[in-house]
C-alpha cells in the first residue's frame, strides 16, 4: 500500500511539473512556482559499537506548489502542499510512517483599497495513507479525517510573501469514515456520525522571507474559533518550513508543524522533519 502511495505521490508531482511547462507559454496572467524535495536519513551501528543505538533508515517526500493569478484589481492565490514519509528500523518488521499531509489553499480576493481586499478563502486538509496508534490499531486513513474550512472575509496583502486573512463567518466541515466513530467520537465528531459542521471565525496568515543568501523561512498560520462550542477554545495550526540551499539541486529542509485542536486531542501535537536530499525548484 505505501508503495503504492508513493507512486502515486511521483506521479502528481510529474503532472504537476508538467502541467506549469505547458501553460506557461498560453498566459501571462498565471505566476506558478513549485519545490520539491526528496529528504534522506540513515544511522548505522555495528554490535561492537559501545555508545548503543539502532540501525534505521528513513525518507521523506515534500511538494510544495503555487499557482497564482492576477489581473487589474482581482487576485487569486493557490497552494498545494504534499508531503509523505516512512522509516525502517532494524529489527522491526513494519515501517513506519513520519509524515503523511494534503493540503489545499485557495484564496480569492478584489482589491478593495490601498493593500487591503474583499476576500473568499477555502482551505481543505486530509492524509493519504492509514494511521496507526501505539497499540497498531488503525485510527484513520485517507480522507478520513478531512477537513474543510470556506468563508467571506477581508485580506490584507502586503506582497507574496506577507499576507493576512480575516474571516469572520468561516464554515468548517469535519468528515471522518462512521467505522471510526462506531464506539466512541473521532477528530471531533460524535458517536455513530460521519461529520461535523462548524461555523466560527478563522485568520490565516503567511509570511516568508529570507534569512540569509539561500537560506529561506515559510511561515503559515491558521487560528480558528468555533461560534457554536467553545468559541475560547482557538484551534492552531502552524507550519514553518526552513530550507538551507547547498547547490541548485541539494539542500537541508527543516519542517516543523505545531497543531492544537480542542476537539481531537486536548494537548499541543508538534512534528518535526530533519533532512539533507535532493532539492528541485520549478
Amino acid at each position: 500500500m505505501k508503495k503504492i502511495l508513493l507512486s502515486f505521490v511521483f506521479l502528481l508531482a510529474l503532472v504537476t511539473v508538467n502541467a506549469q511547462e505547458v501553460s506557461k507559454d498560453t498566459t501571462k496572467l498565471w505566476t506558478k512556482k513549485g519545490n520539491i524535495s526528496l529528504l534522506f536519513n540513515q544511522s548505522a551501528y555495528n554490535k561492537q559499537w559501545l555508545g548503543g543505538g539502532t540501525s534505521n533508515i528513513a525518507g521523506n517526500f515534500n511538494l510544495n506548489y503555487d499557482f497564482n493569478y492576477k489581473k487589474g484589481d482581482v487576485v487569486w492565490d493557490n497552494k498545494l502542499i504534499a508531503a509523505y514519509g516512512l522509516t525502517k528500523i532494524k529489527g522491526d518488521n513494519q515501517i513506519a510512517k513520519t509524515d503523511d499531509r494534503l493540503e489545499l489553499n485557495s484564496l480569492w480576493g478584489k482589491k478593495a483599497k490601498g493593500d487591503w481586499y474583499y476576500s473568499l478563502f477555502f482551505n481543505f486538509k486530509t492524509q493519504m495513507d492509514s494511521g496507526y496508534d501505539k497499540d497498531d490499531l488503525k485510527i484513520s486513513h485517507f480522507f478520513s479525517p478531512a477537513y474543510t474550512q470556506f468563508g467571506p472575509g477581508m485580506l490584507w496583502k502586503k506582497s507574496n510573501n506577507l499576507s493576512v486573512n480575516f474571516s469572520p463567518a468561516t464554515a468548517k466541515l469535519i468528515l471522518v469514515h462512521d467505522h471510526f466513530t462506531e464506539f466512541g467520537p473521532s477528530f471531533g465528531v460524535l458517536q455513530g456520525d460521519s461529520s461535523r459542521f462548524e461555523f466560527g471565525a478563522s485568520i490565516s496568515a503567511n509570511y516568508k522571507f529570507n534569512v540569509m543568501a539561500n537560506v529561506s523561512i515559510e511561515n503559515r498560520l491558521n487560528l480558528y474559533s468555533n461560534y457554536l462550542d467553545n468559541p475560547q477554545n482557538v484551534d492552531i495550526d502552524y507550519q514553518m518550513n526552513l530550507v538551507m540551499k547547498i547547490n541548485k539541486y541539494l539542500s537541508a529542509n527543516v519542517a516543523l508543524r505545531t497543531i492544537y485542536d480542542d476537539n481531537s486531542i486536548q494537548a499541543v501535537q508538534v512534528s518535526e522533519v530533519f533532512g539533507i536530499g535532493v532539492n528541485y525548484g520549478f
